[in-house]
Parts: C-alpha cells; structure tokens; sequence
C-alpha cells in the first residue's frame, strides 16, 4: 500500500532494501528509548520519592537535550564523521545509557538515593549524547536512499515513521510490565544491543545509494551536486560552517544563555535548549553561499519550527502529566485486571501502525490526483487534530468518577493525536531532506531537532503546572488560571488551537517560497 510505482525521478517500483534496515535498526532504538521513557517519570517519583513538579521538570529536561544533541550529532557527521560511524557511537553510548539506568535502580531498590541518582544522571547524559549522534544521522540516510526528487520520499519516511513506531508500541508493554524498574532499564539496554548489532552486519550491503554508492561512509560536506570545474572534476561544496560562523554561533548561544538564565530566571538546561533554538537557525541561514531560492527555503523550515514547538509542547504530555492521570485518574481495570499505567505509552504506537499505512495511501492518492496539500497545510492539521484531542479530554474531565474517568478519554486523546502525529511529524522530516541543500543536509536535520527539543522541555514545564486537588493556590498561565483538570487541558487546546488557524493562514506564503517542491 505504501509503493508508489516509479518515474523518471525513480529508481524503480517499491522501495529499496535499505529503508527496511534503517526501518528495523530504528525499531530496536525506539524500543531502548520508549522502554525507558514509558517508565521514567513513574520511576523518579514511586522510588526515587521525587516531587512530581521535580520529577516533571527533569522529564522535560531529558527529553528536551536528547533533541538538542542532534545538531552536535549533525554538525560532526557533516563535517568529519559521515553518518554511519555518527550512528554506531551513538548507539553504544546510547547502550551503555540503559545500563547505568539499570544500576540506578539496583541501587534504590536498596535505599541508597544519593547513588542511585548520581547513576542516574550520568545514564541520561549517556543518553543525551547518544541520541545526538543517532537520531539526525538515521534520518537523513533515509533520504539518501532516493534520487533527488523522487516522489517515493514522503512514503518512504511514513515506513520508517512506522518502524519508530513500531518499537514504541511494544517497548511499554515490556518494560512497563515490571513493577521493579531495573528490570525495565535493562530490557531497554538490550534493545539497544541488538539495533546495533543489526545495522553493523546489513549497512554494507544495503545501504547504498540509487547509483550504488556506499552512504554514509564520509562527511557529507561534499554531497551537493555542482557543475564540474575545468578538469572535469565535480566542484566541492563549502564545509557546513565557516569559522566566522562557528564564532558567531558559541558567541550567541552564550549571550542567549546568559539572559535566559541571569536575566529571565529560567533554569541551566531551559537556557541552553531555548538558546540554541535561538541562534542555530540564525546562524545558518545567514551562510553567504546560499541563494535565493536555498535561503527562501530554509526560511520555511525555520517559520514552520515555530509550530512544531507548541505541537511537542503540547503532544509531549503523554509521557508526563497524561502519565500522572493514568496513574491516577483513570479507571485501569480491564477484563478484571489493572492495566499499568505505563502501558497507555503504547496507544499511540498502536494507532500510528494503524493509521500511517492509510494516510500515506491518501497522501499518495492526492499527488496522483495532482491535488496534494503542500507540508504547511497538512502540519496545521496535525495541530488541528492536536486541539481536538485535548477538547476530548477536557471534557472527559469536567466530572470524574470516584473510580477514575473512563479509559475511552485516554484512549480517544491518543487517537486523535496520532492522527496529529502523521500530518505534522513524518511530513517535517521529508520536508527539511527536500528543502536542504546536500551540504547542509545533516545539521538542518539537528537544527530542525531544537524545535522538538523546546518543545519538550516546554512540555515539562507545563506538566509541572499539573493541579494538585490538595492545594488552594492555583497557578496562573498568560492570566489563564488552572484550577482543576478541565481548565489545565483546556490550556492545551488553547495553544495547539491557534497555532493550527495561524499555520494555516500562512501556509500559502509558506508554499510559494517553497519553489516549487511540495
């Protein structure tokens, strides 16, 4: 369902076998990083005894750097690495991560805190770096699979979308299975293991591109098509970034740091996140090689970036304060059986593997029709769809039984949210491969991953807003107050709400300067 028969862009009917060995490594990494995630916050505050607000603070730090990184990931593959020994290293400090995770809970379960926390800090900065160097690397040999302008990408990217997936449905449902958490840390280690086991003994066989060339294997500073000089030769490519532009990015990030963290309050990781989402985009939009059409659209990368913050701001709940009304506030008996709370982590992995298969067909059958929506118009309708499911909830929430809100609110949020998902996110990853220049294919990738990273720390933040029935003072949000579970998810309909008629406004604009590529 998801081939799309070839042209003259194309390289053949179907896909290349190497979209299903990214499909299957990215599966097991997903697994090590949904595993973990699935039973994080629950860990920090049933063993660990943190305060939630802390717990839900950190939880957004964590998941706010791992999509940081990307750029430092990015920026070594593109320049010195290439990306598959980019992918190898993250996958062992990604590895080695779990299993400090592991100890961790070894330790706690044994009542020393103070160890187990220091252990679990340097298990998250293991996999902070890791996913830097993973994630962006991964995603960008999608795209080097097909020939520019092949049409096959965007489904492409849904099957590697499902892969993600894929390894997120099943990872809740066996980590969270176990009520000690090492044992969830240490299944998540081993799903690691065999990603990179995986990917060492398939990538070069299949990873190669349309021509045959073997991907990855160098930096990719060199991988724009230029008109050959008088020798014959191909012409090279200016490096990723000069060494002005290096200066101005560190000078940057140091000045946004320090007003962030001196002068607006806000903590260590919020300032670094939200400083280099700051000056990344900055500083590579001004590089004096692009033209016209290159530097137009990068800008619309950069513009649509302010939409997907406030979508992960907002669908990042799921793994904090929608985890906190599982536990909490939702009626889990099921056939007689309580459900853990970590298993609602996997609803919205089953809905994707559900739905992208029909999606992908209604995108592929529009661009036959000649009719398909550009990224813009189908991201506002990821937000849309966003809104809807926080309405959903909210009103699931205006009167709860003394048994908990029925399962369907939950069930009906991650459904209409995952709709959300498959317009917005797979639909970004194709358009920043599309719109990049060769040279600068990895580190936009890693820039386009500092959305999602303020996004998530965002998430975090608000999480820790999350009412407390046992306390009077309520908090106040742009003058919105939250005094209970329908006002705190009404908020969230409230940003995903008018971010999506704001993108949608603008994604006529948006597609002009897109020049022609959809």
């Amino acid at each position: 369902m998801l081939d799309v028969p070839g042209d003259n862009a194309s390289s053949g009917k179907g896909h290349p076998k190497g979209l299903y060995v990214l499909f299957v490594t990215e599966f097991w990494e997903r697994f090590s990083y949904y595993g973990m995630r699935a039973i994080f916050i629950l860990y920090m505050t049933k063993m660990l005894l943190l305060d939630k607000a802390l717990a839900a603070n950190i939880y957004g730090s964590y998941t706010g750097l791992v999509y940081l990184t990307p750029l430092i990931g990015g920026y070594m593959a593109d320049r010195y690495w290439g990306n598959r020994k980019s992918i190898f290293v993250g996958g062992t400090l990604m590895a080695l991560g779990q299993f400090m995770m592991f100890m961790s809970a070894t330790f706690a379960a044994g009542a020393d805190k103070g160890l187990s926390i220091t252990l679990m800090w340097t298990g998250l900065t293991a996999l902070i770096f890791g996913n830097g160097f993973f994630k962006p690397n991964i995603s960008t040999m999608v795209g080097q699979l097909y020939k520019e302008g092949d049409v096959r990408k965007d489904s492409a990217y849904t099957i590697f979308y499902m892969g993600i997936n894929a390894g997120a449905l099943i990872a809740p449902l066996i980590c969270g299975t176990f009520t000690d958490f090492k044992w969830g840390f240490l299944c998540a280690g081993l799903g690691m293991i065999v990603s990179l086991v995986i990917f060492y003994i398939t990538k070069n066989k299949y990873l190669v591109s349309p021509e045959g060339r073997q991907l990855g294997v160098g930096a990719n500073k060199l991988n724009d098509v230029a008109p050959p000089d008088a020798s014959g030769a191909p012409a090279k490519s200016a490096p990723a970034f000069s060494s002005q532009q290096l200066t101005i990015l560190i000078g940057g990030i140091i000045v946004a740091f320090s007003a962030l963290y001196f002068g607006a309050g806000i903590d260590v990781w919020g300032s670094l996140i939200y400083g280099m989402t700051l000056i990344g985009p900055i500083v590579i939009i001004t590089d004096k090689t692009l033209s016209k059409i290159e530097r137009d659209r990068l800008w619309v990368i950069i513009l649509i970036m302010i939409f997907v913050i406030f979508f992960w701001m907002c669908f990042e709940q799921a793994g904090a304060s929608l985890t906190y009304f599982a536990d909490e506030q939702t009626n889990r008996h099921v056939f007689g059986m309580l459900m853990p709370a970590a298993y609602f982590q996997s609803f919205n992995a089953g809905f994707i593997l559900i739905l992208a298969p029909i999606i992908s067909a209604v995108w592929v059958y529009l661009a036959k029709k000649g009719v398909s929506p550009a990224a813009p118009f189908k991201q506002s309708l990821g937000l849309a769809f966003l809104a809807a499911g926080f309405l959903f909830i909210a009103f699931g929430c205006k009167v709860i039984p003394a048994d908990g809100a029925s399962i369907l609110f939950l069930t009906g949020l991650y459904f209409l949210h995952t709709i959300g998902e498959l317009c917005l996110s797979p639909i970004g990853l194709s358009m920043v491969n599309k719109l990049t220049p060769g040279r600068f294919t990895s580190l936009m990738m890693g820039i386009w991953f500092l959305a999602i990273a303020t996004g998530n720390k965002l998430a975090g933040t608000m999480a820790s807003l999350y009412p407390d029935p046992t306390n009077p003072v309520h908090p106040h949000v742009l003058g919105f107050e939250i005094s209970d579970l329908h006002s705190y998810f009404m908020l969230f309909v409230g940003f995903s709400g008018i971010a999506a008629v704001m993108l949608f406004l603008l994604s006529r604009k948006l597609q002009k300067m897109m020049h022609g590529i959809s």
